[in-house]
């Protein structure tokens, strides 16, 4: 029984791997914040943000998709556009490492068994799913630096648009901006918690609401595997 099990768990695995259209590729980007430190443009990259992409296409209209990336973030009082703001000149820098799952789904029929060469099919789609990231928990030391004091990790809920064409038969080519609602609201150090208890007196700004991360930039994935055969009900 167990080696029957086995057998056709082998066979099933490499039935999805030629039965399916697949993408393989990289994100290159810049990332910003909403949080309380800082502008709160909501797409204003201000760092540098990488990743790797992998997508595995259902149908003409949705795939499934994970993701790995990799970002640099940052915010600064002085750039922002409120006085008090200014006045207060705090600033902060952070990392994020994340893991992401979902579906996306594209607003027109994109078919790559369809003439996939140089923009041959083009279509603006969405992305949503559940996000898992890493980061490293700050506070204000009394004066207007922040430091480390722990690392934390958290869900966040990602809302993706964009846009997206065929350049060969290959390679597909995407531009997309991405705002992460998280589960935290000490991105910037404004609502540390330290020891499973929370300091007050360390607290500052809006710590109501939670901080938000944005990926903004390029995509490009390679495709292979056996091209699926689309039935007319899935365009």
């Amino acid at each position: 029984m167990k080696n029957l099990i086995i057998v056709t768990a082998l066979l099933l695995s490499s039935h999805l791997l030629v039965a399916q259209k697949h993408e393989i590729g990289l994100f290159l980007g810049g990332s910003n914040t909403i949080a309380d430190v800082g502008p709160t443009f909501p797409v204003n990259p201000n760092d540098f943000a990488i990743g790797a992409i992998y997508k595995w296409n259902k149908s003409p209209r949705y795939s499934f998709r994970a993701s790995l990336k990799y970002a640099n973030i940052h915010g600064e009082d002085e750039n922002s556009s409120e006085d008090y703001k200014k006045e207060r000149d705090y600033s902060f820098k952070n990392a994020i490492r994340e893991v992401s799952a979902g579906i996306e789904y594209n607003f027109w029929t994109f078919d790559l068994n369809d003439r996939p060469y140089f923009l041959s099919n083009i279509t603006p789609y969405a992305y949503s799913g559940l996000s898992f990231f890493h980061y490293d928990a700050l506070f204000l030391n009394g004066g207007k630096e922040m430091q480390k004091y722990n690392s934390h990790s958290t869900f966040a809920i990602p809302a993706i648009v964009g846009i997206k064409a065929t350049i060969s038969r290959k390679f597909i080519i995407g531009f997309e901006v991405g705002a992460r609602y998280t589960f935290t609201d000490d991105l910037d150090g404004s609502n540390p918690v330290r020891d499973k208890k929370e300091y007050e007196s360390l607290k500052f700004g809006n710590t109501k609401n939670n901080d938000w991360y944005v990926f903004t930039g390029f995509t490009l994935t390679y495709t292979f595997g056996e091209k699926p055969c689309h039935c007319p009900d899935d365009k």
